[in-house]
């Protein structure tokens, strides 16, 4: 499943898919505040982009003392396509903090395109963060990720050409690609 939109000069997309093969200038990691490595996304990434990854991760660990939550860090890609890994920690969900699970999600997000921008690059790829071991609700995060990408391009006018949200499953590529078309995007001459 593929779905797309167009925000100023960033196209949106949705594509069902391994983000490990991803041919973008970056990609995102579903990291944990101590970028210690994982299951998930987060192990995947390291497996297939090797150990150039986790090397870098061990400095930034022994130097920043790791990543927090609602953050976000880059390292090499290793031997991954893509040339940087932008590890985002997105939060553990709280029902009971539902606001603040909302907020430190939207961060993660808002962070690694401040990385990204900062980088030069022009493609980033990203996982839906927090939605698997982290339990929060795909449902519920599908409309804040994209509502977190169109406030930044509106906003910011990055020179990012292709966002892309990248699912392993198809019902999960199918809640983002509803979200995304539920969207709304105008905005002083952002349309769709």
């Amino acid at each position: 499943m593929n779905a797309s939109r167009r925000v100023g000069g960033t196209l949106l997309v949705v594509r069902q898919g391994d983000i490990t093969q991803q041919f973008v200038d970056g990609i995102v990691n579903a990291a944990n505040d101590r970028l210690a490595g994982g299951g998930g996304v987060d192990g995947a990434i390291h497996r297939a982009g090797g150990p150039d990854i986790m090397a870098e991760c061990d400095q930034l660990r022994r130097k920043e003392g790791g990543c927090p939550t609602g953050s976000a860090v880059i390292t090499t890609a290793g031997k991954l396509p893509a040339k940087y890994v932008i590890h985002a920690v997105g939060p553990i969900w709280d029902a009971n903090a539902a606001d603040e699970s909302d907020r430190l999600l939207a961060s993660a997000y808002h962070a690694s395109l401040e990385l990204a921008v900062y980088h030069s690059l022009r493609s980033i790829a990203f996982p839906s963060i927090s939605t698997g071991a982290y339990g929060f609700p795909i449902d519920r995060a599908a409309p804040i990720v994209w509502q977190t990408l169109r406030d930044f391009i509106v906003d910011q006018q990055p020179a990012i050409e292709e966002i892309v949200l990248v699912l392993f499953s198809p019902p999960d590529a199918a809640v983002y690609a509803k979200a995304l078309d539920n969207l709304v995007i105008s905005d002083e001459g952002y349309e769709t």
